[in-house]
Parts: C-alpha cells; structure tokens; sequence
C-alpha cells in the first residue's frame, strides 16, 4: 500500500501598504505565497503549485499576482524601511 497526496503551506513575504482594488481603501496588504507540494507516505517531496497573492486587511479581497509582481512589490517595502516592515524570509508556515 502507497500513501500519497499533497501538503499546502502558506508563507508571508512581507506587509504593504497598498490602495485596495476591492473597497479602495488604503490599507496594509499581506503578500502571500501559498506553495503546495506532493507527499508520499506523509513526507512533502516537491512543490507542484506555487502561488502569490495580495491580501487586503480592511475588506479581506484577496487577488493573485505573478511572481514578477510579488518580487517587484517585497523589493519595493524592502525600501520602505522600519515602518514597511519587510520580511527577508517567509516567517510563517501554514497548513491548510
């Protein structure tokens, strides 16, 4: 018997303040990066699916985003200094 499937986890990049597409308010954004690898015998082996998305913490409107523009937006609050508060690395892992 073979047991596999898959394992998500969820990192957050950094905290941007960003206008909202949703409610249009100026408001700090979550960038996340949502990474969902295979799994055998409960064991993560490989990413299958990588993901970047923005989300707003007043209204809770999530959108996704390529890679090009996750990258663009960390560089971005990584210049905005202590009150931008950038993360170098993903700090948090998730399971969902």
């Amino acid at each position: 018997m073979i047991i596999f499937g898959t394992k998500g986890y969820l990192y957050q990049l950094a905290i941007l303040t960003l206008v909202c597409g949703q409610c249009g308010n100026p408001a700090a954004h979550t960038l996340r990066k949502r990474v969902t690898k295979f799994t055998l015998f409960f064991v993560p082996l490989f990413p299958i699916s990588t993901k970047y998305l923005t989300q707003c913490t007043f209204c809770g409107a999530e959108q996704k985003i390529t890679k090009e523009q996750a990258e663009q937006l960390q560089a971005q609050g990584a210049g905005d200094g202590p009150g931008g508060r950038p993360h170098g690395q993903p700090q948090q892992q998730h399971r969902f």
